[in-house]
């Protein structure tokens, strides 16, 4: 981990090198308004700091960048928004759709019929047994 990666895209917003609408700023956490956003009110909020992944950030700046998330989630309910619900999303790492190696959080408002959604796996409905569950939970602590 750096504290930049010159050809990073939030890092020169970080830096202010690219222009943004921010909504939150201090000396660990930024958020901004997505220049593509899913719908109006979707936030960007990213750790100063360059990291590419979450387990590549330190607990302080992590907690903070959770301390700023549930903030603007309130803001955003509160506001004018249009705003049913709220999904706070990350995409870490290529194989689950991070497209910017930049840490970044979405915070999206959400309402019935806006369109967007998750896809699930066809097989998703096929419920694991309690053993495959018990081996997949030994396999991530090492028991």
């Amino acid at each position: 981990m750096t504290n930049e990666n010159s050809n990073c895209i939030f890092c020169k917003i970080a830096k202010g090198e690219i222009p943004s609408v921010k909504i939150w700023e201090d000396e660990k956490v930024l958020a901004f308004l997505d220049i593509q956003p899913i719908n109006p009110g979707h936030i960007l909020v990213i750790p100063k700091k360059h990291a590419e992944l979450v387990i590549d950030l330190d607990d302080e700046t992590l907690s903070c960048i959770i301390k700023v998330l549930k903030v603007l989630n309130k803001k955003v309910r509160q506001s004018a928004i249009k705003c049913e619900g709220i999904n706070l999303f990350l995409a870490d790492g290529e194989s689950a759709g991070q497209e910017v190696f930049h840490v970044h959080f979405h915070l999206i408002p959400r309402y019935k019929n806006d369109g967007f959604g998750f896809k699930f796996p066809k097989d998703y409905h096929k419920k694991p047994s309690t053993e495959e569950l018990n081996k997949i939970a030994k396999k991530i602590i090492g028991k």
